[in-house]
């Protein structure tokens, strides 16, 4: 089974967009305290899922990364302009939080294996058990990657992949421009493309078939193979 997240639609980059809690965050971006109250408690399922499928459901860190993403998400609310949904706005502080966990981790010398990482987009009664083992450790492995990416393409990768944003909607969460995402997108693939040929290990936990690790052909990676096609 080849691993494949399907990206959502896209939308113009930095324009301003039709949101549901729009209102409601711009009321939290002036300091009422009953707005923020609310607008956390809309946006905290999210977060938590976000947070799961970055670290890993069993985390031991969960908890208080997404205590964290909320705090940082309260604290920039006065620099939120609607130029992204305030969904995919919460997307990107729980993003660099986790990523910061993570990487504060690896410092450390700390590694951490979970038995669910809360990424499975298939119900466990549906979906084989010998399956899901396989998916939830190709997951492992490409959160372990990320880390090995430039902060900036690790940010977009982690939005394109894991949370299943498109290139549009990543555009506008990190306010770059969508050639520059593009670009990113591009390096970190390759990057990673270098790092798993490398690694029979690698290619065998992301079911890679042996002719793509040859130069000269494409590695497929699920999303990443369609940067140009909702740009």
């Amino acid at each position: 089974m080849s691993l494949h997240l399907v990206a959502s639609s896209d939308s113009p980059a930095h324009a301003r967009i039709a949101d549901p809690l729009g209102e409601l965050a711009r009321q939290a971006s002036t300091g009422d305290t009953a707005a923020i109250a609310r607008l956390l408690r809309e946006l905290a399922p999210r977060m938590v899922r976000s947070t799961r499928a970055l670290l890993g459901a069993s985390h031991p860190d969960v908890d208080d990364a997404v205590q964290q993403a909320m705090i940082g998400l309260v604290q920039s609310l006065p620099g939120f302009r609607g130029e992204c949904s305030i969904g995919h706005y919460a997307s990107r502080i729980v993003v660099r939080t986790a990523m910061a966990v993570r990487r504060g981790a690896r410092t450390r010398g700390q590694r951490f294996h979970g038995d669910d990482d809360g990424m499975d987009q298939v119900p466990c009664s549906e979906q084989p058990m010998s399956e899901r083992l396989a998916a939830d450790h190709r997951k492992r492995v490409i959160q372990e990657l990320l880390d090995t990416l430039p902060e900036e393409q690790a940010e977009v990768i982690a939005l394109r992949v894991v949370l299943g944003m498109s290139l549009g909607e990543v555009a506008s969460a990190t306010k770059a421009p969508l050639n520059t995402v593009r670009s990113r997108v591009r390096l970190a693939k390759e990057a990673l493309r270098k790092r798993i040929v490398a690694d029979p290990t690698l290619l065998e936990a992301l079911d890679v078939p042996a002719c793509q690790a040859t130069p000269g052909h494409s590695l497929q990676l699920g999303v990443l193979d369609d940067e140009g096609a909702d740009a």
